[in-house]
């Protein structure tokens, strides 16, 4: 229900963040392989100046070939000229600029992230984390590394996003819509509107003859982004397992021992005790409780007629309650026997009676006793080091230029080659997609610049692996027009069939506005036409289709009452008349329950427009300039041109 709204009323912040709000990292990870373009050529290094901060050429190239290889995710057949077509550019840039101007300003005025703050958010990223789950500084390193990034380049990005979400996060939570505003909204949200829709097809006028060869090939030329072929890839593979790996030898005596010394404390006895405990501020008060305990009270009831409230506890060891409580409470905690009460014991917090409800102990283990245990660990330590020894001598062999078929052949395999691909790993011209193997890495496949540059990547982490390269890359471009001349020739009928449609439908859409029913208007266009649609839909009816309203229902929500109006069928198929009868506005009541979320959504809306004019005016105070000429070749070498 609000998504037409906030489609109206989305700011460009609002997608700034959506972009690049603390997601950088994110996208450059999930986007594979970063191609960095370097400085370009033309107009000087910087693309802008803000403050004294700036935006290089290889910052927006970056930065741009992310963004395109991100939205390849949803549209595989997405290439650069479209996409700067579209208008991508500028609302990248914007957010570029708006992230170090928001930087920029807070640093000035002493509002910064702290190195320990981007330490913590480094360290909550998951593909950071080894195999225990916690932040592994090795991995981080490789793992930016492989993606062409420095640690100061994370750091600096990170720095930037904080800055906003520090900055920026206050004015975005404090928008508020009031209930009046937004009960105005739902009025209109809940509308109804009735009307027709009439359809003249471009078919029903199509000349029944195709044309000649010159009218076809004008035409062809005319419309080749209309027969846009994908790029297409085929990948040349080879994938192999951990038995792949030189023989590993088993643990020494000397190493298991030393295992056991570095573990030492993992195979002492240990105790773990549950317990019940309750504090009182005076020793009197503690020692007269003891006694009606020993009376045969019990510690819960004593508590409760005094108006205290006993706690369950559990520790794994004497030094953990020790810490918690006092050395005097771990020492009359563990003098106690299962299910005696302890002596009255000090800490800082008062007097406590604590009771042993349970206890588990655990014997310790010898070295002997140890020795299958830490044998199984170090044998995985063990192969975890060959296997990551294993892969990085193949990366370094690819980096030195060997090919994939030498390495794959050094290893005893044999190299497979798919067929053609689209970037969404679907056979190109046919069935099925690529092999299940090669789901991990379609993705970087098509990220690479040429043919011939092997990598190698895990299928299963730490057990299967597979090294690839592209074998052959077509660019997108145009199918030939000798492969596809009959959709050509069928596309030219409908194209001069579109022009006597949209003749047809100016008779239409005149006598409707002459005040003619709709059945005398559609005789007004010459030729039988398909039956009219009649339209009686609310608001709220047209959000919920899925997976989006047909065109010619969006363009009446839009339209005033009595208006009659034409629109193009997509790919010249004909022509709409649109006419709207009534507009019956939407009754809300000031209790209806969804005037809530409303309120709700609208307020963040608002917020996020509050957020707007806050960077606005951080980027007007620290001054913001753009080199244009920078900006063009940026885009001139994306675009190829």
């Amino acid at each position: 229900m609000i998504e037409t709204i906030r489609r109206l009323m989305f700011s460009k912040l609002g997608a700034a963040v959506t972009l690049l709000f603390l997601a950088v990292i994110a996208v450059a990870f999930a986007a594979g392989d970063i191609s960095n373009f370097g400085s370009v050529a033309g107009g000087g290094d910087r693309v802008a100046t803000i403050g004294s901060k700036r935006i290089t050429q290889a910052d927006l190239s970056t930065a741009l070939s992310n963004r395109i290889d991100s939205l390849r995710q949803d549209q595989p057949g997405l290439t650069a000229k479209q996409f700067v077509a579209g208008g991508g550019v500028e609302p990248l840039l914007a957010a570029l600029v708006d992230r170090l101007a928001v930087l920029s300003w807070g640093e000035s005025h002493g509002v910064r992230a702290s190195d320990r703050l981007i330490d913590s958010e480094i360290a909550k990223i998951p593909v950071f984390r080894g195999v225990d789950g916690q932040f592994n500084e090795a991995l981080y390193r490789q793992t930016i590394r492989q993606r062409g990034l420095t640690d100061a380049q994370v750091r600096s990005d990170m720095a930037q996003g904080l800055g906003q979400r520090l900055l920026l996060s206050g004015a975005e939570m404090g928008g508020r819509m009031p209930q009046s505003a937004a009960m105005r909204y739902a009025a209109v949200i809940t509308e109804r509107r009735k009307g027709a829709i009439v359809l003249v097809p471009s078919s029903a006028f199509a000349p029944a003859n195709g044309p000649d060869d010159a009218a076809l090939t004008a035409f062809y030329r005319s419309n080749l982004a209309d027969y846009q072929r994908p790029e297409t890839r085929t990948i040349r593979y080879a994938a192999f397992t951990d038995a792949a790996l030189p023989a590993v030898p088993a643990p020494t005596d000397a190493e298991l021992a030393a295992r056991y010394q570095a573990n030492k404390a993992a195979y002492a006895p240990s105790e773990t005790r549950r317990m019940t405990q309750l504090i009182v501020p005076t020793e009197a008060a503690a020692r007269a409780i003891a006694a009606e305990v020993a009376a045969g009270k019990s510690l819960e009831a004593a508590a409760s007629a005094k108006g205290l409230t006993t706690a369950k506890i559990s520790v794994t060891s004497k030094g953990q309650l020790s810490g918690q409580a006092s050395p005097a409470v771990a020492d009359a905690a563990y003098a106690t026997a299962k299910g005696g009460l302890s002596a009255p014991a000090r800490s800082p917090l008062g007097w406590h009676l604590i009771r042993i409800d349970a206890v588990d102990a655990k014997p310790g283990k010898t070295l002997e006793q140890a020795k299958p245990e830490l044998a199984t660990a170090l044998m995985a330590d063990k192969r975890r080091a060959a296997l990551s020894d294993f892969t990085a001598k193949i990366e370094e062999r690819f980096d030195n230029g060997s090919s994939l078929t030498d390495v794959a052949k050094s290893m005893n395999m044999t190299v497979q080659e798919t067929p053609a691909l689209t970037a969404d790993g679907k056979v190109f011209g046919g069935a099925g997609g690529a092999p299940p193997v090669l789901a991990r890495v379609v993705q970087s496949a098509f990220a690479m610049e040429s043919e011939g540059q092997p990598q190698i990547a895990e299928i299963e982490p730490g057990k299967a692996f597979i090294i690839y390269d592209v074998g052959r890359l077509t660019a997108a471009a145009p199918a030939p027009l000798a492969q596809i001349r009959d959709q050509v020739a069928a596309d030219w009928k409908l194209a001069q069939g579109a022009t006597k449609a949209r003749q047809a439908a100016q008779r239409v859409e005149a006598a409707l506005k002459r005040g003619a029913d709709v059945a005398s208007a559609v005789a007004a266009a010459g030729v039988a036409l398909p039956p009219v649609e009649r339209i009686d839909l609310a608001r709220e009816q047209l959000q919920a289709m899925k997976p989006s309203p047909p065109p010619p229902v969006q363009v009446m929500f839009a339209m005033a009452k009595g208006k009659t109006r034409i629109m193009g069928a997509p790919g010249d198929r004909g022509w709409f008349v649109l006419k709207l009868d009534d507009v019956i506005p939407g009754q809300v009541a000031a209790n209806d329950p969804r005037l809530l979320g409303l309120v709700q959504q609208l307020g963040q809306v608002h917020g996020s427009e509050l957020a707007e004019e806050l960077a606005g005016a951080m980027r007007k105070d620290v001054g913001v300039k753009r080199n244009e000429a920078a900006v063009k070749a940026v885009v001139d070498r994306l675009t190829g041109n």
